[in-house]
C-alpha cells in the first residue's frame, strides 16, 4: 500500500502535521541559541556551555518523559513537558546574556523537550494496517529529514528581518501548538502500554496433580517482574545492540556535519557552501526513505536493517576522495541517501525488540543515543578537520562502519528477550487498539490483556 493511502487513514495527517510542528524547535534551537547570544554579547565560551546544556540535557530528559509516557499515558506528559520546554526557551528569550538563565533555560527546553517522535511511533500501529506499517515508518524518517533542513533556514530568516530571540520565542510557540495538536488527538488519548499482570502471591503448595494450575499466577508474576525491571526496554540485548549501533551511526552524521562546513571554507566553488552540502544529504535521504517505503519487503526486519546499516557505510565511501566541489555534490547527496531508509527499518525493530509496555521509551532512547553519538562524532572530527579533511571524512566513516560490523555479527541476536516474545509493539498496538475502539479510534483487532500475556501472535513480522 502507498503513502497516499497511509495519508488517508484517519488522523494520519494531524498526528504527523502536529509532529513536524511541535519537533520543529528541535531543529531551530541550536542555531537560535548561538545568534541570540551572540547578539546579547556572549562569549563563545558562554555560547558553547548553553548549547552543551541544551544538549546534554536532552540526551537525559529523552528517556525519562518516554518512561513516564509509558506509565502515564501520552496526553499529561506531552502537555506538561511542552509547558516547562516553552518556559525555558522564553528563559532565554528574555535574558541571553545571563550565563545563569541562559543555561538553566536551555537544560529546561532539552530536558523537557515533548517527546512526540516516540509518541508517534508508538501510535502508528493503532492508526494504519498491519500492511503499511513499513509504509508509514518511512513516511515518518522521511519528514524527520524537514525538520534540519527547515529549522536552520527558519532561524535565519528571522534573525535576518528581526532578531534572533524571536526565533526562540517562535520557538515556544511552536512546541506548544504542536504538541497540543497531539496531546488532543483520539489516538493519543485513547493509547495506553500493554496492562502489567498484576503481581501475585506465591500460591500454597498443592498436590502435584494441581501443579499446572498454579503456575499460571507464578508466570505472571514473574512477567510483572520483569516489565518493572529498572532497565526498562534495556533489559533486551538485542535492543542495546541496536542502539550502540545507531550511535555509531549519529557519529558519522555529527562527523559529516563538520566536514562539510570545513570543506566549504576551503573550496569556494559551492553555492551556498556547506548548507548546500547539508541539503543535499537530507533531500537524498528524503528520496531514499520514500523509495524503501514504497517497497514490499519480504526479509525479516532485522536483516533490512543491518542491510541498510551496511549500505550507508558503503555510501559514505566517496567522501573518503575528498574530490572537488561538484565531486564532494555527490558525495554528499550520496552520504545522506541511506540514512532515512535505515531508521525507517530500525524503527519496526525497535517495535519488535522493546519489552511490552516500554515501546515509547525504546523509542526514546534512539533518539538519545542517536544525538550523543552526533555530539561526540562532531567533536571528534572539529579535532582533526585542521589538520587533515581527508582524517575528518575517515572519522565520519568510522562510526556507521563499525556500526554495520555490529549488526552484522550481532544479527542473530536481534530478537525479543524470553518471556516477551509476544513484542512490545505487538503488546502495546492490542492495548492501545482496544483503548480506541472503545472510543472509536483504534484500528486493531486484539486486546491488551491478551497480547501481554503473549496469548495470541504478535502484530509484527518476527525480527528473525
Amino acid at each position: 500500500m502507498g503513502y497516499l493511502s497511509v495519508l488517508r487513514a484517519p488522523v494520519v495527517l494531524r498526528l504527523l502535521s502536529g509532529t513536524l510542528v511541535g519537533r520543529l524547535p528541535a531543529g531551530m534551537t541550536v542555531v537560535a541559541i548561538a545568534l541570540a547570544l551572540h547578539g546579547a554579547g556572549a562569549s563563545y565560551a558562554q555560547i558553547g556551555l548553553t548549547s552543551a546544556a541544551y544538549a546534554v540535557s536532552a540526551a537525559v530528559g529523552g528517556p525519562f518523559l518516554g518512561r513516564t509516557v509509558d506509565r502515564l499515558g501520552q496526553p499529561r506528559v506531552l502537555l506538561a513537558s511542552a509547558l516547562v520546554a516553552a518556559t525555558g526557551y522564553v528563559l532565554l528569550a528574555l535574558s541571553p546574556g545571563s550565563v545563569a538563565i541562559a543555561v538553566a533555560g536551555a537544560a529546561l527546553a532539552g530536558a523537557f523537550m515533548p517527546p512526540l517522535e516516540p509518541c508517534l511511533r508508538a501510535l502508528w500501529p493503532d492508526i494504519v494496517d498491519e500492511a503499511q506499517l513499513e509504509t508509514a515508518y518511512a513516511l515518518d524518517s522521511a519528514s524527520q529529514q524537514i525538520l534540519y533542513v527547515a529549522g536552520p533556514l527558519l532561524v535565519a530568516g528571522i534573525a535576518a528581518i528581526g532578531s534572533a530571540r524571536a526565533a526562540l520565542w517562535l520557538a515556544a510557540g511552536l512546541g506548544l501548538v504542536g504538541t497540543l495538536v497531539v496531546a488532543t488527538s483520539g489516538p493519543a488519548r485513547a493509547w495506553h502500554p500493554a496492562p502489567r499482570p498484576a503481581a501475585s502471591a506465591p500460591a500454597a503448595k498443592a498436590p502435584a496433580a494441581s501443579a499446572p494450575a498454579a503456575s499460571a499466577p507464578l508466570d505472571g508474576t514473574r512477567k510483572a517482574e520483569g516489565r518493572h525491571h529498572w532497565l526498562g526496554p534495556l533489559r533486551s540485548p538485542g535492543l542495546v545492540l541496536l542502539l550502540l549501533a545507531f550511535a555509531g551511526t549519529g557519529w558519522s552524521v555529527g562527523g559529516q556535519n563538520i566536514l562539510f562546513v570545513a570543506y566549504a571554507q576551503e573550496h569556494h566553488g559551492i553555492p551556498g557552501g556547506a548548507g548546500l552540502l547539508l541539503a543535499l544529504a537530507a533531500l537524498s535521504g528524503l528520496l531514499g526513505a520514500l523509495a524503501y517505503g514504497a517497497v514490499r519487503w519480504k526479509a525479516p526486519t532485522a536483516t533490512r536493517t543491518w542491510a541498510m546499516a551496511a549500505g550507508m557505510a558503503v555510501c559514505y565511501l566517496p567522501l573518503l576522495a575528498v574530490p572537488g566541489p561538484l565531486g564532494m555534490s555527490g558525495a554528499a547527496a550520496l552520504s545522506g541517501l541511506g540514512l532515512a531508509p535505515l531508521l525507517a527499518a530500525a524503527f519496526v525493530l525497535i517495535a519488535e525488540l522493546a519489552p511490552a509496555g516500554t515501546t515509547t521509551e525504546a523509542f526514546a532512547w534512539l533518539v538519545t543515543v542517536f544525538s550523543t553519538g552526533n555530539a561526540l562524532g562532531s567533536a571528534a572530527s572539529g579535532a582533526v578537520v585542521g589538520n587533515s579533511l581527508r582524517t575528518a571524512a575517515l572519522v565520519a566513516c568510522a562510526g556507521i562502519a563499525c556500526g554495520a560490523v555490529l549488526l552484522v555479527a550481532c544479527r542473530r541476536r536481534l530478537r525479543p528477550v524470553a518471556g516477551d516474545a509476544d513484542g512490545g509493539a505487538g503488546a502495546d498496538r492490542g492495548a492501545g487498539a482496544d483503548a480506541g475502539a472503545d472510543a472509536g479510534t483504534g484500528t486493531g483487532t486484539g486486546t491488551g490483556a491478551d497480547a501481554d500475556l503473549g496469548a495470541v501472535p504478535e502484530v509484527l513480522p518476527s525480527a528473525v
